[in-house]
């Protein structure tokens, strides 16, 4: 009897109790995850998603300073990720929970804090060449 007691205050006149420690808990991890630059990462673009779309889509949010979809070198197709940056931390916080896990072309996009490049290790120093111009083959083994 106690136990249904304990459900039906729990269901009843608690949950506002049980909301309340969610929401606290909620807006604790909202305030953890507070932008600190005004650039945001898009990831899970569709491969037709082009800067100008890019551009439209988080318009609506402020002031963008850049849109740019990431592109292969070789092929021109998107990589599927780009970053926007907007002229306010305000302005990126209001994308990011507009955008996020939102759709674009299609296809599922998120949004997340951009990170700082990280520095790439340094280029490794090129063998020299033998007396007879050609480099050698370190391989152990048979190639033929």
């Amino acid at each position: 009897m106690a136990f249904v007691s304990g459900i039906r205050r729990v269901l009843g006149g608690g949950s506002s109790t049980a909301s309340s420690i969610l929401q606290s808990h909620y807006t604790s991890i909202r305030f953890n995850t507070t932008l600190t630059s005004p650039k945001l990462f898009i990831s899970g673009l569709s491969r037709l998603t082009t800067d100008q779309k890019l551009q439209e889509a988080f318009s609506p949010f402020g002031q963008l300073v850049d849109a740019k979809v990431i592109t292969d070198r070789a092929t021109g197709r998107s990589k599927g990720f780009g970053f926007v940056s907007y002229a306010t931390i305000e302005e990126a916080e209001k994308a990011r929970e507009g955008m996020n896990a939102k759709f674009l072309d299609g296809w599922v996009i998120f949004v997340d804090p951009a990170k700082p490049r990280e520095p790439r290790p340094p280029p490794q120093p090129q063998q020299e060449p033998s007396e007879t111009g050609f480099r050698t083959n370190r391989t152990v083994g048979w190639c033929g």
